[in-house]
């Protein structure tokens, strides 16, 4: 992983404001080392980790948050289709510890969903996910139970970022490879 400076905490005077980019290959080891610190050794287990098993991301939309040229950030897309809809799965979302509360987070959520949506091949963006961090973004709440997952997953955090402000409301079905009904 890139050195994480100690003294790059968050400092509440700090003018560091995060930038984006796509993400190398040169950045896969800051990223598994980052979903490590962010998730720890529970994170394969989760369900969003076994849709991401089956489905693999798309490559061209993991992006990298960085201050003053550090990496210290990084959100992955994964291709899915729920109910014969195509749309992309958000996640994960980590930003280092040093990094919180400068925005990074939220600006990757916001580029990556923008940049995903703009391609034309999918009406939204699903994640599982706090309401109090996505739902000021745009992301609404589904229907608990509409969306089956893969495995175990609290159905009030699955939410939903489309055009279609009905699409929150009414998407159902399993979880699927992008492009299968």
């Amino acid at each position: 992983m890139t050195a994480v400076p100690a003294s790059s905490a968050a400092d509440p005077m700090s003018l560091r404001v995060p930038t984006v980019r796509p993400a190398t290959a040169q950045d896969d080891a800051f990223i598994e080392e980052l979903q490590a610190i962010a998730f720890g050794p529970g994170r394969f287990a989760r369900t969003a980790f076994r849709i991401r098993e089956r489905f693999p991301i798309d490559p061209s939309l993991s992006l990298v948050a960085e201050v003053d040229g550090v990496p210290c950030g990084s959100v992955w897309m994964t291709p899915i289709s729920i109910g014969g809809r195509n749309g992309y799965m958000l996640g994960p979302l980590a930003t280092h510890p040093n990094y919180r509360k400068l925005g990074a987070g939220k600006l990757l959520a916001r580029e990556v969903t923008q940049r995903t949506l703009a391609r034309g091949e999918g009406e939204f963006v699903m994640l599982v996910g706090d309401r109090d961090y996505y739902c000021p973004l745009g992301w609404e709440p589904t229907t608990p139970g509409n969306i089956q997952f893969p495995g175990p997953v609290d159905p009030t955090r699955v939410l939903l970022y489309a055009e279609d402000k009905t699409l929150a409301a009414t998407l159902a079905g399993p979880i699927r490879a992008f492009g299968r009904k």
